[in-house]
């Protein structure tokens, strides 16, 4: 007897070898022949469909059977913002109506997507919009990697070639539906990107960090520093009371890949000398690279990026105590390419389209019990 389709995984959220091991007995119960498994599993990731109805190589009965037992999930497009420096910030709006966002980072040959892991985030870092939403809830392995399989579904195709996990949340926080999309991103009948061509940027949630160490990919680790003692990391991220500058830095040492630290530049907060004496003590100690970060100006109230010329000098600074250090530029300054903003935004629009001042729900952003808290 065959399972009911309700109680059915879903294929978007498992591996590609596990997609095939779930289908195969439904194949043949079905009397389909084994050859169908390989038409079906690169329809997932590799060469995706919208429905199932647009894998026109499969038999009319067979793909409404795969769309009755088998419905492929998809994010919706509520918003895109293009910049003039080629920047594409996207809002998808999920099938609870909660909404993400995704950034894509033209550069050369290189295409850089952003991508979030939560809705909201629990952390409430000073310097970032997203915290001040709190946490919404964590998204489905499907809903991470699908920020991708969307690109590819788009009239004119896009194919990151890079990705980093620095958008909204934080992922190691949500590591149960994170380690299953990097299996997705990177497995050769999944997405197909390279291990060292995807990065996690965590806080340094420590059992998270140890998590992607076991892992036998090559995936890259950055971790969001922004301050190089414990009172002034303190200062500025909540989770500094838990999981200690210390221990962070311990675990980067640890760590059998090079780590990346990142540090936003915040005007008369940690771009002091005393600061890059301190990060580049940090950064000798595990080698990291440190990525410097100009505060965006939509990323928070009340802080200020600093002068641009201080940014230069504390690059420079670094770079004589012997640190690998990257000034980043700004992208996307034209539009809400902080991470949130976009969110922040789409969501203030709802509320003032209003005349009686009430989010009315349908095909909107989802509001009420999962109001922001700030």
């Amino acid at each position: 007897m065959s399972e009911p389709a309700g109680t059915r995984p879903r294929l978007l959220d498992l591996a590609p070898a596990d997609a095939a091991r779930e289908l195969g007995p439904w194949l043949a119960q079905r009397g389909e022949s084994a050859y169908r498994l390989d038409q079906i599993v690169p329809r997932l990731w590799q060469r995706p469909v919208a429905r199932w109805s647009d894998a026109t190589e499969l038999p009319a009965a067979l793909r409404a059977a795969l769309e009755a037992d088998w419905p492929l999930g998809r994010l919706t497009l509520a918003v895109r913002q293009e910049s003039r420096d080629g920047t594409v910030k996207y809002l998808w709006r999920l099938e609870d109506g909660e909404a993400i966002e995704s950034v894509l980072i033209p550069e050369g040959k290189r295409r850089t997507l952003c991508i979030s892991s939560q809705a909201g985030c629990p952390l409430r870092c000073t310097f970032c919009a997203t915290g001040t939403m709190g946490l919404h809830r964590n998204l489905a392995a499907w809903e991470i990697a699908a920020q991708v399989r969307e690109l590819l579904l788009v009239p004119e195709p896009v194919k990151p070639t890079n990705v980093v996990f620095m958008g909204m949340g934080e992922p190691l926080l949500n590591w149960p539906a994170v380690g299953p999309a990097l299996t997705i991103l990177n497995d050769p009948r999944g997405l197909g990107i390279g291990a060292r061509h995807i990065t996690v940027s965590t806080v340094g949630i420590l059992p998270g960090v140890a998590e992607l160490a076991r892992r036998p990919e090559q995936f890259r680790l950055a971790i969001s520093l922004h301050a190089p003692t414990h009172e002034a990391r303190l200062a500025l991220m909540p989770i500094e009371k838990k999981y200690p500058l210390k221990d962070v830095v311990a675990a980067a040492a640890r760590f059998k890949r090079r780590v990346t630290f990142e540090y936003v530049l915040i005007g008369g907060v940690n771009d002091r000398p005393e600061d890059v004496a301190a990060l580049a003590q940090l950064a000798r100690e595990t080698g990291a690279l440190v990525n410097l970060l100009p505060l965006h100006p939509g990323g928070a109230q009340g802080l200020a990026r600093s002068p641009t010329r201080r940014m230069h000098g504390f690059a420079a600074a670094l770079r004589r105590r012997g640190v690998e250090a990257v000034l980043r530029k700004s992208r996307g300054l034209d539009i809400a390419a902080a991470c949130g903003q976009l969110r922040i935004a789409a969501e203030g629009a709802e509320v003032a389209a209003q005349p009686d001042g009430h989010v009315h729900q349908p095909g909107g952003v989802r509001h009420g019990a999962h109001a922001p808290t700030a």
